[in-house]
């Protein structure tokens, strides 16, 4: 790792600290003036914030950097949850202020998704209706199978094609599962025969998805009123449902404000994970809301089917302990190119 991410990863875990705190904290064998200019060079491009003059200087990652620079997710998880340094609360401040101000996309990165974009518009209007219809058919075949193996569910992806497809369930599964493959198939089937549903995201669109993801589950309908916990993280999501219909208010006010629709899909997915606004269901929720969110801005939708399922949940993880995307955004890039690339 080169010293200038060691800075700034010593200032995501320390913010507020002096020069000598940083040089102290990341054992740096330079001289000051060396340090000086590192963080200078920090501070003009924008990843570090200076407080205070003179022996009052502190400085803290902006919410640019705080946001976006890369973690060690290996490095991050090799050390049990709870000795891991997290924020456990919800940070109703990351909604609120730091994200309403960020671009969560680099111009490279633009450069790229709208290039997929483009092909994806191109292959498309050369494909006749049916040849349309058969790929999106594919590819929701594939959405049900990941999205539900994500949350444990055990059938293959040969075994959802014939459930989704034939009606025909698997040998030695439980009816749920084959309940929450179906709920997949039934919610894209709804999303497709309302493209312009979600042009404008409020918390009954999101709640309809969670119903139609969660129907003959035992799943409690509406937003949770009572705690919930996430395994493998010792953070804790809101349980209040004012301070939750908060939360999703918040979220849908500042979705609609992106005028990037990559940037709309990659705060659902993320956003509604985090507020955990239901007793179970949130992250399917948030992948169907998001995907509702592409199609209909004529985006093309995410399979996630090349993802694996334990790094997306480290990248998700990742984000409710230190309000880190850079993971997440990495993969949500990489299946989108997979998407437009495997499908269309």
């Amino acid at each position: 790792m080169d010293i200038a991410r060691e800075l700034l990863q010593y200032l995501h875990y320390h913010p507020l600290s002096t020069r000598d705190d940083i040089a102290k904290g990341i054992a740096f064998e330079g001289s000051d003036a060396t340090m000086k200019r590192m963080i200078a060079s920090g501070v003009k491009d924008g990843s570090i914030v200076v407080e205070g003059k003179a022996r009052a200087t502190r400085y803290r990652l902006s919410d640019q950097a705080h946001l976006l620079m890369p973690l060690n997710l290996d490095t991050y998880f090799s050390q049990d949850q709870d000795k891991r340094q997290v924020q456990t609360s919800f940070n109703f401040d990351l909604i609120r202020q730091q994200l309403p101000v960020v671009t969560l996309f680099t111009d490279d990165e633009i450069a790229l998704l709208n290039e997929l974009q483009a092909e994806f518009k191109q292959h498309i209007s050369e494909m006749t209706e049916n040849e349309y219809r058969k790929e999106m058919e594919r590819l929701g075949i594939d959405l049900s199978w990941k999205s539900s193996q994500i949350e444990g569910n055990t059938y293959s992806l040969l075994e959802t094609e014939r459930l989704l497809r034939e009606s025909k369930t698997a040998d030695g599964k439980t009816k749920e599962e084959a309940v929450m493959l179906l709920n997949h198939k039934d919610a894209l089937r709804f999303v497709l025969d309302n493209p312009d549903y979600l042009q404008h995201l409020t918390i009954s669109h999101i709640e309809d998805i969670h119903q139609l993801l969660t129907k003959e589950l035992s799943v409690d309908r509406g937003i949770r009123h009572r705690r919930v916990g996430i395994t493998g993280t010792n953070y804790h999501p809101l349980d209040n449902e004012f301070q939750i219909r908060e939360a999703l208010h918040d979220t849908c006010d500042l979705i609609n404000s992106k005028e990037n629709v990559f940037e709309k899909a990659l705060l659902t997915l993320v956003l509604l994970s985090y507020i955990q606004a239901f007793a179970d269901g949130n992250k399917r929720t948030a992948r169907i809301t998001s995907n509702a969110i592409l199609i209909a801005n004529g985006y093309c939708p995410l399979s996630f089917r090349s993802v694996d399922s334990i790094d997306y949940k480290k990248a998700m993880l990742i984000f409710y302990e230190q309000n880190n995307l850079y993971a997440f955004k990495k993969i949500f890039i990489e299946q989108f190119e997979f998407a437009v690339r495997e499908y269309f």
